[in-house]
């Protein structure tokens, strides 16, 4: 890869992100489904790259540009700051505790029931069908391609060919299923009423069903907080968050090296860009007065259409004709699996924004962060639900359970304790349940019409 590669990859994205965006003003069914330019973009982008008709001049590297553009997208969320407002506190504690509850559980059920599915029916009617079969759906689903290549690689190395193939298709149809699943849930969700912040297609005005803002319904990007002759007030703020973003990346990489420890790179970001937001000071004396939230949010929010599109253009979609049976069962549990947690056990768990929040869970619990992240900006654009605040800061409990199950999962289901394996996993999920109920953070009993927003923090009122 050489900077020329990035310049024309970026370049085409550029160019399919403007004609999504003047298919979002022109066409009336598009508007009708809510779908971002961006998304739009990504779509075309697989239809015309290298998996198809191989008419851009797209790189092979595309798949690896949106976990970088995810650090940067968080590190702007980190920068605008983390503050509980006094008389709210209970009550942000009691959101993100349920939250980082209903995420847990998510990955608990993928990681259990299809495990059971394939060991008592699928292994029954295909003998030839090890037990480890049921550890690609998870693998596919919430840890995505770059999971799935990596568990069908240690299954092969012990012996189970094709297992890669499979991995990688059960990831696949993962995406399929958030994006286009998605959609639909969004449309059922606004159409309910359930959704805070873009209400049903109707109530919504025609500058958001464009995109195209009209003169005199516009707005300010922002302040130029520093002076142009020193230097650009976009260069200033672009450098605020690329120095968490980059350095994120270098501290994950040394914790990993020296302690051979783990952790979602995005997560270790937010924080020192949480670290940079208290250390510049928000009082007269401090230098935070000089940074512009809009602007920060803006530069946020443009990462995070380029993260929408690589991410969806380069999806693979690898044929594996001989286990076509079982693979068509294991996604159905999977299907099956994410949405009762986004339909049953997301306003179960969740009070504010119980829809913004779980259809976030959906998404990029099918496969990829973008999606998640893709189908959240359908219906929450500016962040007003916290979701992605909230994942910054209760992501990391989710890694010791994918981290056990990336590395001892292969192991055990192949060595006969694999139902130690489920067990472990059930006996999570149980646990969630049980949590939630005692710190009661299960609010099923409360009609979904009158759960409300998040609220405002006094900075974004």
């Amino acid at each position: 890869m050489t900077i020329n590669t990035l310049l024309v990859d970026f370049a085409c994205a550029s160019i399919l992100i403007l004609l999504g965006m003047f298919l979002r003003a022109k066409l009336k069914f598009i508007q009708r489904s809510f779908i971002p330019a961006s998304l739009l973009a990504g779509l075309l982008g697989l239809a015309l790259g290298p998996e198809f008709l191989d008419i851009l001049p797209l790189s092979g590297e595309i798949g690896s540009y949106a976990g970088v553009i995810t650090i940067f997208v968080f590190a702007s969320i980190g920068l605008n700051g983390f503050s509980f407002s006094p008389g709210n506190m209970k009550r942000d504690i009691n959101r993100m505790g349920a939250y980082a509850t209903y995420k847990i559980l998510g990955i608990a059920l993928q990681l259990s029931v299809p495990i059971i599915i394939s060991i008592v029916i699928i292994s029954k009617f295909i003998p030839e069908i090890n037990y480890g079969f049921g550890l690609l759906l998870a693998a596919g689903f919430y840890g995505g391609h770059g999971t799935a290549a990596a568990i069908g690689t240690t299954f092969e190395n012990m012996g189970w060919q094709n297992a890669t193939d499979l991995g990688m298709t059960a990831a696949t149809g993962g995406i399929l299923v958030g994006i286009f699943g998605g959609l639909i849930f969004i449309k059922w969700a606004t159409k309910k009423g359930y959704t805070h912040y873009v209400k049903d297609f109707s109530e919504i005005s025609e500058d958001l069903k464009t995109g195209l803002v009209k003169p005199e319904n516009r707005t300010t990007m922002g302040d130029e907080t520093v002076s142009p002759i020193a230097l650009d007030p976009l260069a200033f703020h672009l450098a605020l968050l690329a120095v968490p973003a980059g350095l994120g990346y270098l501290l994950n990489n040394y914790i990993a090296e020296t302690w051979n420890m783990e952790f979602p790179t995005f997560t270790i970001s937010f924080i020192l860009a949480l670290l940079m937001y208290i250390l510049l000071g928000r009082g007269k004396k401090g230098i935070y007065k000089y940074v512009d939230s809009k602007v920060v949010d803006r530069l946020g929010s443009a990462a995070t259409d380029y993260l929408v599109f690589f991410g969806v253009a380069s999806i693979q979609l690898p044929v594996v004709r001989e286990y076509w049976l079982p693979l068509t069962i294991l996604m159905l549990s999977g299907l099956i699996i994410v949405v009762i947690m986004l339909v049953v056990i997301g306003p179960g768990m969740n009070y504010e924004s119980w829809f913004e929040r779980s259809i976030f869970v959906y998404g990029y619990s099918t496969g990829v962060f973008a999606i998640g992240l893709t189908l959240l900006r359908v219906i929450d654009p500016n962040n007003k639900s916290k979701t992605l605040t909230d994942t910054a800061v209760v992501g990391p409990l989710n890694t010791p359970l994918e981290l056990f199950a990336w590395s001892a999962g292969p192991i055990m289901l192949l060595t006969g304790q694999h139902w130690a394996f489920v067990g472990i996993y059930l006996a999570i999920a149980i646990a969630c349940f049980v949590i939630a109920r005692i710190f009661k953070w299960w609010y099923w009993k409360i009609p979904l019409g009158d759960r409300p927003p998040v609220p405002l923090d006094r900075k974004d009122e």
